[in-house]
């Protein structure tokens, strides 16, 4: 009734476009009330007003939702055809953008048209399996995915800026400056009304920082050379695959969720339920998995105690109902191959290493039923990881291109270089001051040393705020461990104050093949350019120092490395944006050059990530193993040793990209 009184005064003032809108929410009113052929009614005369007011966005909606009720009535050619057209809109509109950002957004507010898409095409797989669509089905999943990655790593090949205008790239140094200044002071900040002005600051530093960007790529005569990387069809991925591999790509839908085998020479695909219960599955388990990084206020010893203890006796039950959801399908065709993971949604957030072979619930329902009462704990239970190599990706295609960029690449000529033990207080004992600077200092002259407000939502190695940020003293022999090792005159050792955010900015870097840093990780979830690595916050004179190594400075680095490591805590996640994943750290390092980089997914413990490093990387340096192998063989011993069996210990890191 409103949107009929609101369209009837559109239409007295002639507000076409507007009128065009409302007929849009009038038809999914029509269409949520059962009533369709009323609904493409509405549609229907929406789409010719966009088409007269030359309103392509408008258009592709009027498109999308004629496609949504005609699949909802079972008709999916003309579903299919409505679909199509509505993608080639997007496809237009978002290549006119120049600003990643603004590429990004547009992207995931398209992604229930690139669901639609795959929904209607499973559906005729269905109805017609001989036909295949599961095989396009697929491609547009594919499409779907990670495209400004794809994007981004094409530019930074390229070398966007040689030829543009020098005051643009003053500009942009000018503005990444202004961003580490004021994100530097939010970190020191200490009152509401400070934090807010601060962030209000870094969001119009963000904005211009972001418009001198697509002003460079406007004006570069490389970036108008680039042609936009292709997404790859079903053949050309299975190209990328060899015997012994398997590529997982999961796909969560509002209704239906679809889940793709792809091997060398075949395709099989499933479908799972819809993207609620998946995901409310998969977060579940991950609060499981993370349960010990978790402190809450007040709480007491003997209280974490009996809290992580109840909350892990539940993760068997949990682990095996993911397993069973998401590998169950699929069990008999993953025996002895590697598996490539291309997760979405919360899924992103689970190490599948550590998900009960599916297999091995067939053993344990038949030790059940022989031996009733028989009890199996998460250690008993096989981990994929046991019989599987297993290998993350934002999608398919970004590996084929990386693979094409680094083809013919020579080898870094120098082999490790090793970050660990930062400084982060100015009363640490490795300082060259007076002995007992601090005795008499009240504790509120010490808030710089603090990591509260840091975000709204953020997250440094799981400590409260208010703390003062705590030294890891097993990263020091974590680093010691590794460089014992790799050949001494082919490493680097930045350990203490030299383990500072320039040594790290350093060009030095880029002759190493491998490059490890064990520190604290900071995940910032609001802004994906604040993640970071902490590293020295105070040099060798007790002066305070920005030791945050951020995300958006790694995109200008050229660190063309084999293998990062990011042996801190949640290194593998960031801001989430429906279409891209998860932007952060990993990204930033793979568009600086890296092969691969392993990250974690939680807040690591200490001892433990060292134990799992030194067995990481004596494998690589002593066996040849390959990074993907490597990391399975040390998760493998971590988990056959009872000290270290609960997948806390040892399944928050994952590998991300190549595995050869």
């Amino acid at each position: 009734e409103y949107l009929e009184q609101a369209m009837a005064i559109q239409r007295e003032g002639k507000y076409r476009a507007e009128e065009g809108q409302t007929l849009v929410k009038l038809g999914k009113v029509q269409h949520s009330m059962g009533q369709y052929e009323k609904a493409l009614e509405q549609y229907k005369l929406s789409l010719a007003i966009a088409r007269e007011v030359k309103a392509p966005a408008d258009e592709a909606t009027s498109l999308f939702q004629l496609a949504r009720t005609e699949l909802t009535r079972s008709n999916y050619t003309q579903s299919l055809s409505y679909v199509e057209d509505s993608l080639k809109l997007v496809e237009s509109l978002r290549s006119g953008l120049v600003s990643n950002d603004s590429r990004a957004a547009f992207f995931a507010a398209a992604q229930n048209s690139y669901q639609l898409y795959i929904d209607v095409l499973m559906r005729q797989h269905q109805a017609d399996p001989i036909k295949n669509k599961n095989a396009l089905a697929f491609e547009i999943s594919e499409r779907a995915r990670a495209r400004g990655l794809l994007e981004m790593l094409a530019e930074s090949r390229a070398d966007i800026r040689r030829g543009v205008d020098a005051a643009l790239l003053e500009r942009e140094r000018l503005l990444a400056k202004q961003f580490n200044e004021k994100a530097q002071r939010l970190t020191q900040s200490n009152t509401s009304a400070q934090i807010a002005t601060l962030k209000q600051e870094i969001a119009a530093i963000e904005n211009d920082y972001e418009q001198v960007q697509a002003a460079i790529r406007k004006n570069s005569p490389h970036y108008a050379a680039l042609t936009e990387p292709p997404v790859l069809k079903l053949a050309d991925i299975q190209q990328q695959l060899g015997a012994d591999t398997l590529l997982l790509e999961y796909s969560l839908g509002e209704e239906h969720s679809f889940l793709w085998v792809v091997g060398q020479n075949s395709l099989v695909s499933y479908e799972l339920p819809k993207r609620e219960q998946i995901e409310q599955a998969a977060t579940d388990v991950y609060k499981m998995l993370a349960v010990r990084s978790r402190n809450v206020v007040g709480e007491t010893l003997r209280q974490k105690q009996a809290r992580i203890a109840q909350t892990e006796a539940q993760l068997p039950a949990a682990a095996r109902q993911l397993s069973q959801i998401l590998l169950a399908p699929a069990a008999a065709q993953l025996v002895n191959k590697r598996l490539v993971i291309v997760a979405d949604g919360a899924l992103q957030y689970i190490p599948f290493a550590m998900l009960p072979d599916p297999k091995d619930e067939v053993r344990r329902m038949k030790d059940e039923s022989e031996k009733p009462g028989l009890h199996h704990s998460s250690f008993s239970l096989q981990p994929l990881v046991i019989g599987h190599e297993i290998v993350t990706l934002p999608s398919a295609s970004t590996l084929a291109l990386m693979r094409k960029e680094l083809a013919g690449r020579k080898p870094a000529p120098k082999q490790l270089a090793v970050f660990a033990d930062p400084v982060f207080a100015d009363d640490d004992p490795r300082l060259k001051v007076a002995a007992g600077k601090l005795k008499n200092e009240p504790a509120t002259a010490v808030a710089s040393r603090k990591i509260e407000h840091l975000s709204g939502d953020a997250t440094l190695q799981g400590v409260r705020r208010g703390m003062v940020i705590p030294r890891l003293p097993f990263t020091r022999q974590e680093a010691n461990q590794i460089l014992a090792i790799s050949s001494a005159d082919s490493s680097f050792k930045a350990v203490d104050f030299n383990a500072s955010r320039a040594s790290a900015l350093s060009s030095e870097l880029s002759q190493y093949r491998y490059l490890h840093f064990a520190t604290h990780g900071y995940l910032d979830s609001e802004r994906a350019g604040l993640s970071a690595l902490v590293l020295s916050l105070v040099d060798e004179h007790g002066r305070q120092q920005d030791g945050f190594l951020r995300a958006h400075e790694l995109y200008n680095l050229n660190l063309p490395a084999e293998l990062v490591v990011l042996s801190a805590c949640q290194t593998g996640l960031g801001k989430q944006i429906k279409g891209e994943g998860l932007i952060g750290l990993t990204r930033g390092f793979m568009h600086a050059g890296a092969s691969r980089v392993v990250v974690s997914l939680w807040n690591v413990n200490d001892k433990a990530t060292s134990e799992l490093m030194s067995r990481f990387y004596r494998r690589i340096l002593k066996d040849q193993h390959t990074p993907a192998s490597a990391l399975r063989a040390a998760q493998i011993e971590m988990w056959r040793q009872k000290a270290w069996q609960m997948p806390y210990y040892w399944a928050a890191f994952m590998l991300q990209g190549e595995w050869k």
